[in-house]
């Protein structure tokens, strides 16, 4: 009787040291390594040990492997032993059957369900053990380490940078989202963490002010005139060309304009406005947005010239337009109070062809694309490949897009509605269609 006792005492140690480390396992996996970091910042010793044992996931998962691997192992072969020296032979198939079930029972789905529902707590907790677990099988685990290298060796993501700061920020996105439709993130707030996020996505040419819409001055202009356009403007720094407008000279600052005129005793016929305008600087339009705060955070400077491969100028870029791409729209009290996006009663919504798609979004928390193309104008032309007309009816991407006003070759405004599932499902069906010939109204 006392060697069937210490047989069935040795399989329930054995089967609570398996749940143990499939408890510890899940929970490791499942931890908020940001809850960690800030406990260990707080000079907590557990969350230390935890933060040590992710660091080096090859020698846990080994240890896990091993450990969990030889406790049911040994589970069931102490369960053979005991079967057979008690009911013999037709005793093992009961004892199978009967360790499987406990096993499946207390050593998988109840352990992992307790560390899924309470991660942080059970890694904190069963973290020494895993440590002890780890250093125990060092060896073992070090071979298997070496093994899983050399695999890795002929796998093509083993030093891929590049792939992995992608998957970390995709996975930072898809926290941010699913702590916004949980309430835990405010939607405004998401914005501003998405926007940071795509600051390395981002070239210049997505959100600089194109070079049509920009306000310049004729260095050939007399001082009083030039003056006289600095009082309208709404802008601290203006470009000033010389011969044709795409020959940017310089760059005008209110502040140096103020000190020149102080220096010739208020006298405007005196002023030479090239001898105080600064050098401008000029920027590739496909540097990222990333590169180019970076950029102005160096140079201390607030505003650039975007020109293309060519060098012909194709717009400016401030360093508010970067910071709008994380906080959203800017505005001062002299700023126009114009809205380019305006919802109306009907669930639609005008739109100026001009709005960036990204503003759109933002705006209406829509998922219009933007990858060929930056502007509502450009997404309805190279969707329909021609210039639509007014009155002209386009459906794709689950959107009814209206034109409303054509100036010129430009799209000036259109209608835009949501589709519901139903509605979307059916635009879907004939999308190519009205994209190619549109649907006169």
């Amino acid at each position: 009787m006392t060697f069937e006792i210490g047989l069935l005492l040795a399989i329930i140690i054995l089967v609570a040291v398996s749940a143990v480390i499939r408890l510890g396992e899940t929970a490791l996996s499942a931890v908020s390594r940001t809850k960690i970091h800030a406990l260990e910042q707080e000079g907590s010793a557990r969350a230390e040990l935890v933060a040590r044992l992710l660091a080096s996931p090859e020698k846990l998962i080994g240890a896990v492997l091993i450990g969990g691997t030889l406790a049911d192992i040994l589970a069931a072969g102490l369960a053979a032993v005991l079967a057979v020296h008690v009911a013999g032979g037709a005793g093992l198939v009961c004892a199978a059957l009967l360790l499987t079930l406990v096993i499946v029972i207390f050593a998988e789905v109840l352990p992992k369900t307790y560390a899924l529902a309470y991660a942080d707590r059970v890694a904190l907790l069963v973290a020494p053990f895993m440590r002890v677990l780890v250093a125990t099988l060092g060896p073992v685990t070090q071979a298997i380490e070496l093994v899983v290298r050399w695999v890795l060796a002929f796998t093509p993501g083993k030093m891929d940078d590049k792939a992995n700061i992608l998957a970390a920020r995709e996975q930072l996105r898809g926290a941010i989202d699913l702590r916004t439709r949980e309430g835990g993130v405010a939607r405004h707030d998401a914005h501003m963490l998405g926007g940071v996020l795509d600051l390395g996505e981002l070239q210049i040419a997505d959100i600089m002010i194109h070079r049509t819409k920009m306000q310049t001055f004729d260095a050939a202009d007399p001082p009083q005139v030039i003056l006289d356009e600095v009082l309208r403007s709404q802008h601290t720094r203006i470009p000033i060309w010389k011969d044709q407008p795409e020959n940017i000279v310089g760059v005008l600052n209110i502040k140096d304009i103020l000190g020149a005129l102080a220096a010739s005793s208020w006298d405007v016929a005196k002023l030479d406005i090239m001898s105080f305008a600064t050098t401008p600087w000029f920027v590739p339009d496909t540097t990222t947005l990333k590169d180019q705060l970076a950029q102005f955070l160096k140079r201390k400077a607030q505003m650039a010239l975007v020109v293309d491969e060519y060098g012909e100028v194709q717009g400016l870029i401030t360093l508010e337009d970067i910071l709008e791409e994380i906080v959203g729209q800017i505005a001062d009290e002299h700023d126009a109070a114009e809205s380019h996006i305006r919802p109306q009663a009907d669930g639609t919504v005008n739109v100026d062809g001009t709005v960036p798609i990204r503003d759109l979004n933002r705006h209406m928390d829509w998922d219009l694309p933007d990858d060929e193309a930056t502007t509502i104008a450009g997404l309805v032309v190279h969707e329909a490949e021609l210039i639509p007309e007014p009155g002209q009816v386009f459906t794709f991407y689950g959107y009814r897009i209206e034109i409303l006003r054509r100036s010129r070759n430009k799209i000036a405004a259109v209608r835009i509605k949501r589709l519901d599932t139903q509605d979307a499902g059916t635009a879907s069906r004939s999308s190519r269609r009205l994209v190619r010939t549109g649907e006169a109204r």
